[in-house]
C-alpha cells in the first residue's frame, strides 16, 4: 500500500526485529511474491463479479496468501487455509469479504491438482 517492495519491507522488518518475523510469515511473502502473477491471474479469471484492482487491498491480499497456501503450500489442508483466511478477512475487512474470500478460495481448491489437498 505505501508502494514499498515486500522483499525491502521483510528485510526491514527482519532486521528491526520488533515484534519477531516467524519463518512461517517470511515464506509466506517469499512465496506469494513468487508466485504473484499466477496468483493474480488465477484470482482475476475465477473471481465473480470484482477485478483485482477494485478488491479491497486487505482482501487481495488475504486472498493472495490463501492461494499460496491452497497451491504451494506444503502439508497446509485447503479446509484450513481457506478457514484462516477468512478469518483474516472477518477481521480486518468488510462485512462482505468472508463470503467472497471464502467463495473465491474454495473455487480455487475446486481446480487444485493435487488430490490430498
Amino acid at each position: 500500500m505505501r508502494g514499498e517492495s515486500p522483499f525491502d519491507v521483510l528485510s526491514e522488518r527482519t532486521i528491526q526485529n520488533d515484534p519477531p518475523v516467524s519463518p512461517y510469515a517470511a515464506e509466506l511473502v517469499r512465496g506469494v511474491q513468487a508466485h504473484r502473477e499466477e496468483i493474480d491471474s488465477m484470482l482475476s479469471e475465477h473471481s465473480r463479479g470484482w477485478s483485482l484492482e477494485r478488491m479491497p487491498a486487505v482482501d487481495r491480499n488475504v486472498l493472495r496468501i490463501g492461494a499460496y497456501e491452497l497451491l504451494w503450500g506444503a502439508g497446509i489442508p485447503a479446509g484450513v487455509a481457506i478457514s484462516e483466511a477468512v478469518l483474516l478477512a472477518q477481521d480486518l475487512s468488510t462485512d462482505a469479504s468472508p463470503a467472497f474470500v471464502n467463495g473465491l478460495l474454495a473455487r480455487i481448491a475446486e481446480i487444485n491438482p493435487d488430490p490430498e489437498r
